[in-house]
């Protein structure tokens, strides 16, 4: 930059402060690519799921200083064990392109980070989630107002059973579900360094992003 346009390379420290400047741009950015994703998908089919994200490990959580409260105190049931963080509730296309997302609390159950979410998706879309997004409410409501279908792996003592036809595409189209997450936490570093929560939240944001644009071949 320096020998072409006679501008000072950026120490990490100037990079981190241009960066925080970008944060709504970036994430605006993303959901245009997530948008224009939409628009690709003549489907119509979505998959919901949401993964943690940890800040620190469990014994360190009274000398955390980027989070504060019991709010940030959750349970993974995939993975057995509780965690201090936060959850990313992540809306994909069927084949697996991240297309919306939302960061919140990791104690907040998945189905009020799927309201907070308030994905915005095309008439006649169809939004396949596991029995955590259980909300016969919101499911007719989203139905009713914006025809579009939230379609729920029931739990077994459940008063509304699936036809079994509609338990198989439930399953088809999230099987790909955990390798999308699991290919988006592998790019995680061992530790992710940030000062405050926005800056982690950042960090998430382009981890994501990053994904997006490499599934896509960008």
């Amino acid at each position: 930059m320096q020998q072409h346009w006679g501008m000072k390379a950026l120490d990490k420290s100037g990079f981190t402060r241009q960066l925080h400047r970008l944060h709504e741009t970036l994430k605006q950015l993303f959901f245009s690519v997530g948008q224009h994703l939409k628009q690709l998908n003549t489907e119509a089919r979505y998959v919901i799921d949401s993964f943690p994200v940890a800040v620190c490990d469990n014994v360190r959580i009274r000398r955390s200083q980027l989070l504060e409260g019991e709010a940030y105190r959750g349970y993974s049931a995939s993975k057995r064990r509780y965690f201090y963080g936060f959850k990313v509730q992540l809306l994909m296309t069927h084949d697996g392109l991240p297309v919306e997302f939302y960061i919140h609390a990791g104690s907040e159950a998945d189905i009020t980070g799927l309201k907070a979410l308030d994905p915005q998706l095309p008439e006649g879309s169809v939004v396949y989630a596991d029995a955590a997004y259980t909300d016969y409410a919101l499911e007719h409501a989203w139905y009713e107002a914006e025809q579009v279908a939230l379609t729920v792996d029931r739990r077994k003592n459940s008063k509304r059973l699936h036809e079994p036809w509609q338990n198989f595409l439930i399953q088809h189209f999230r099987k790909g579900v955990e390798t999308t997450i699991s290919q988006i936490t592998e790019r995680f570093p061992k530790s992710m360094h940030a000062v405050t929560a926005e800056g982690f939240a950042l960090k998430l944001l382009l981890f994501v992003f990053t994904h997006t644009l490499a599934q896509l071949g960008a």
